[in-house]
């Protein structure tokens, strides 16, 4: 019975969540996303019971299928929507809380120089674009957005937006992301380049001015 409810909740997460969504019927047997993360729970079952090798083979053929590779041994909360989802990696310690969004491309991984924890906690309510790499054992606070193909190798702290190669902060503290409306936007997010460009264009158009002002008639 709690297997029934597991699927059913995830199914109704996604459909909710997905534009694209036509039918719940669609989600459970068509989108790869949902059929991981349901693989991933009978793998992490099985992990925690020490049945390693079944746990393993789950996750193989999950990745082989779907082309997404969840580590069994990952801690993953309820309601993670992994949208398309092709070249998703989510290493062995990571762990993510609930109501996510994960794009295909995204890599939650180690630097390969820690031992133990290597891998990103990942907060509630965290949206993550499509290439992005979280590299590292350190926190993406609650309700941040991780713009596409960033890479992030230092703590984000919550209610933030980061982007750029290594990542960096743009936005903090500007409206809270609800559980209930995720925002799956990537693509309205401040691009600082952009950004320092504009400025730059400013403040040679007064340098401009000044210099005409100061002219000899």
């Amino acid at each position: 019975m709690k297997m029934f409810k597991t699927i059913s909740e995830e199914v109704k997460l996604v459909f909710d969540r997905d534009p694209a969504a036509k039918s719940k019927m669609q989600v459970l047997f068509l989108y790869p996303g949902v059929k991981a993360i349901l693989s991933y729970r009978t793998a992490h079952w099985f992990y925690n019971h020490k049945m390693y090798f079944i746990a393993d083979w789950i996750s193989k053929r999950t990745r082989r299928k779907t082309g997404i590779e969840i580590h069994p041994a990952a801690q993953i909360g309820k309601g993670l929507f992994i949208d398309h989802g092709m070249g998703v990696v989510i290493g062995e310690t990571t762990v993510i809380g609930d109501n996510c969004t994960i794009y295909q491309g995204v890599t939650l991984g180690g630097t390969g120089k820690d031992k133990g924890k290597r891998h990103p906690t990942i907060g509630n309510n965290v949206t993550i674009g499509s290439g992005a790499k979280v590299l590292g054992p350190f926190t993406v606070g609650d309700n941040s957005k991780i713009a596409a193909n960033a890479v992030v190798l230092n703590e984000i702290p919550p209610n933030s937006t980061c982007v750029g190669v290594p990542a960096h902060i743009v936005k903090r503290d500007n409206v809270k992301i609800a559980p209930a409306k995720i925002d799956l936007d990537q693509i309205h997010i401040p691009d600082p380049v952009s950004m320092e460009l504009c400025k730059l264009r400013v403040e040679l158009e007064n340098l401009k001015k000044q210099i005409g002002d100061k002219k000899p008639e």
